[in-house]
């Protein structure tokens, strides 16, 4: 990406930026949503199903890797609204990169991506979790937390695409939540039926979390690598079909 794609790009990112200040409600509905849940299974449903210890110490990390699955809507509102306004037109007709709306769109929800983790993460220091693994490994925990966010947020962006419209983004949506229950967020894998453990642990979502878990609780690195393969397979997918499906519009 050459010098001025990279302006378009930032162009585009403070474009989404300023839809902050507008819609502060929304933004603060989704920082207190991830805390009401976590505050919701750690002290009146969750009950640690098939887990040892302290639930808390499971159950962070598992909330940290769902809250990267969630509130992908925003972005995929945003991509559908400007291409039913004619937005994205306008953007094309304009001597600027293509790729800089799409960019720009990443960034600014990577950037409230960041934003959320930081306010669970602080949240979840004030109920009693504490990561074990050091600062190097805690790192690592949320380099993996946003290279998952990252890929769930072109394949939002891809699905956005493919529905062209507002209302058909909550239908697509109901995808999201099969993904974020269907894992190991809130209970072991061990405690299931076998089939649905099996399905469980392989739920890209469950990879990401389980890594988590060992990076923050001092246990190791040997869950590390699919929690990186699964988001680079997702993004090899979706990121050029997304990319495909915005260089069709105008044809």
């Amino acid at each position: 990406m050459n010098t001025y794609a990279l302006t378009d790009s930032w162009t585009m990112t403070r474009r989404e930026l300023a839809h902050w200040a507008r819609q502060p409600v929304q933004v603060l509905v989704g920082l207190v949503f991830p805390v009401m849940l976590l505050l919701m299974f750690g002290y009146l449903v969750g009950g640690g199903r098939g887990v040892a210890g302290d639930y808390i110490d499971y159950l962070v990390p598992g909330m940290l890797a769902l809250t990267m699955a969630f509130g992908l809507e925003g972005t995929m509102i945003a991509v559908t609204q400007d291409l039913n306004k004619g937005v994205i037109d306008r953007f094309r007709s304009l001597p600027m990169s293509n790729a800089a709306v799409l960019v720009g769109r990443s960034v600014a929800d990577m950037l409230q991506s960041v934003v959320g983790l930081g306010v669970l993460i602080g949240v979840s220091y004030a109920i009693g979790w504490r990561a074990h693994g050091g600062f190097g490994a805690f790192l690592g925990a949320v380099g993996l937390l946003l290279l998952f966010r990252f890929a769930m947020l072109w394949i939002g962006i891809h699905l956005a695409l493919v529905a062209g419209r507002p209302e058909l983004v909550q239908a697509v949506q109901i995808l999201v939540w099969p993904v974020g229950f269907l894992s190991n967020a809130f209970a072991a894998p061990e405690s299931m039926p076998g089939w649905l453990g099996t399905v469980v642990e392989w739920n890209p979502m469950s990879r990401t979390a389980t890594a988590v878990r060992d990076l923050t609780g001092g246990l190791g690195t040997d869950h590390v690598w699919a929690a990186v393969a699964w988001p680079l397979a997702l993004l090899a997918v979706f990121f050029p079909l997304a990319v495909r499906k915005f260089g069709a519009l105008s044809k």
